[in-house]
């Protein structure tokens, strides 16, 4: 039996910024429930949200302080319930965030290991003795710059952590904490949720003797831009260790009794290294995390995933944008144009073996939001220079046209930004048939009549201009170029959705605007 997930498209929610529903400025699961409406109409099947457990808010809940729970200002768990049960209702499955690699510095187990160096949640942390002449065990670094490594003044001994130092690191060696994310995990299915998205699922496991990193470049080490600090390493010892695999194959077992689904934020940029995380016995999917880095360059669309492809197994999702990358829109030239190229370059996508996943306001053609760096609430960018700051990305979904765009009645979180009018709205949006979003609805709900129940990928030949897939009797294309192009289809056709007007069949052959896309089925 083919299961639930496999011809789905799936939507990124992030909770703090989708709806509010209870007039506080911030998102909310009553918010969410109140919009599901949106969701039906624009034929996504499978929704993730984003952490809404208890937290002090370090990294926005990525910091989790009680796993088994939901965050009061996001409506509790009687607030999650009524959102699955009306979710499934429209028939849209409802994955959470599961965050594993770390938990807050506030969670119970960190506070009991700091006040009892003999208790047994002290080894559910890395914790280790200062190097030998003192300071950080390691050369580790974190994610938001600086060490990895924060000194415990009880104790004498350092703690590692990957992100803040807010969000210490748990030690997956430890059987303990393993059992202790199966009975969360049994925990969740139980209510009703339909799977998980695994957070930095690629970095669970660390090399058990924490052996330095190599240096990469040593100038940028301790650059304050925190993306450039931590690429000054080569992370053989703290990513994508052998044996982090194990731990998905015991989650898989408990995933299959419930018909749930796991996929992984497996964030590494070689898709051959992938692989291994969605084998047969493994995670059920991991985002394939190139596809929402390539540029509007047909060459580099076709390098990248034709090479995806392959490797995938049809088990990759394909991101269009997310909560910490900046908007497909942006990328691809901002604005209409933006909007347009973003639509042609997911019709794509929605037609490659596995998963294709939208980001909250893609729909509606969003670029990033432009923000006063005053404003910047994301951990990363709070008082350092960045080149850009994920809260671009992070601003509220324009409902309406109101002061709040429809977000809230009251002062929403983050500033609704000016280059997110009126137009990008989903009711302005609504209203104009030949909006993007009209077009992601034709593209979406039509889907399933024309996508093949092959995953034999051919692609077409490439060049400076034009991007194409041959699946079964379908064949789509893409074009990057400036001028119309014309695609010899070998074959009589019909155009089953086009991500542009002007799109047409003559004879044998398709001619496509600049910056659009059709999907034709061929006759024969």
């Amino acid at each position: 039996m083919t299961a639930w997930w496999t011809r789905s498209v799936g939507y990124q929610v992030y909770v703090r910024s989708f709806a509010d529903g209870n007039a506080d400025g911030t998102g909310d699961l009553l918010g969410i429930t109140e919009r599901l409406g949106h969701l039906a109409d624009l034929g996504v099947r499978m929704i993730w949200l984003t952490p809404c457990y208890p937290s002090p808010g370090a990294d926005h809940g990525y910091d989790v302080a009680d796993y088994r729970d939901v965050a009061a200002e996001f409506g509790g768990l009687d607030a999650l319930d009524t959102l699955v049960d009306r979710a499934h209702d429209m028939g849209i499955r409802v994955l959470m965030d599961l965050v594993p690699n770390h938990t807050s510095d506030q969670h119970r187990w960190f506070q009991r290991a700091l006040a009892d160096r003999s208790c047994p949640e002290r080894d559910y942390y890395v914790f280790r003795d200062p190097a030998p002449g003192g300071g950080p065990p390691n050369n580790w670094v974190s994610h938001f710059g600086g060490p990895a490594w924060t000194l415990d003044p009880g104790s004498d001994q350092y703690y590692l952590h990957l992100f803040l130092p807010q969000q210490p690191d748990l030690d997956w060696h430890n059987p303990a904490v393993r059992d202790e994310f199966d009975d969360i995990l049994r925990f969740w299915f139980a209510r009703g949720i339909d799977g998980f998205r695994i957070d930095v699922a690629h970095a669970l496991i660390k090399d058990e003797l924490l052996r330095d990193n190599p240096v990469r470049d040593a100038t940028v080490l301790t650059d304050p831009e925190a993306r450039r600090s931590f690429d000054g390493l080569e992370h053989r010892h703290d990513l994508d260790q052998p044996d982090v695999i194990d731990i998905y194959r015991a989650w898989r077992r408990l995933a299959d009794e419930h018909d749930a689904f796991l996929i992984g934020e497996v964030y590494l940029l070689d898709p051959d290294r992938m692989t291994r995380y969605v084998a047969p016995d493994a995670l059920h999917a991991a985002f394939c995390f190139p596809a929402l880095r390539t540029p509007w360059d047909a060459r580099a669309i076709a390098t990248t995933l034709a090479g995806a492809v392959t490797a995938s197994y049809g088990r990759f999702a394909w991101p269009m944008s997310s909560h910490d990358d900046p908007r497909a829109a942006e990328r691809f030239g901002g604005g209409d144009l933006g909007a347009a190229r973003a639509l042609a370059y997911f019709t794509l996508l929605a037609a490659l073996p596995g998963i294709p996943f939208l980001y909250q306001g893609d729909e509606l053609g969003l670029d990033n939001a432009r923000l006063d760096p005053a404003a910047f609430q994301d951990p990363g960018s709070r008082g350092r220079p960045v080149v850009w700051s994920r809260d671009a990305v992070r601003t509220p979904m324009p409902w309406d046209t109101s002061a709040e765009r429809g977000f809230s009645t009251a002062t929403s979180w983050l500033p609704i930004p000016d280059n997110h009018g009126a137009q990008r709205s989903v009711a302005a949006q609504v209203a104009d048939p030949g909006s993007v979003l009209h077009r992601y609805r034709a593209l979406i709900n039509g889907r399933d009549a024309w996508l093949p129940d092959t995953d034999d990928v051919t692609w077409l030949p490439v060049d400076d201009t034009l991007v194409g897939i041959r699946r079964g009797d379908v064949l789509v294309a893409l074009n990057t170029g400036d001028e119309a192009a014309q695609v010899d289809l070998a074959a009589y056709g019909a155009i089953r959705f086009a991500s542009i007007d002007g799109a047409e069949i003559v004879g044998t052959s398709l001619v496509l605007p600049p910056d659009g896309a059709a999907v034709v089925s061929l006759e024969g």
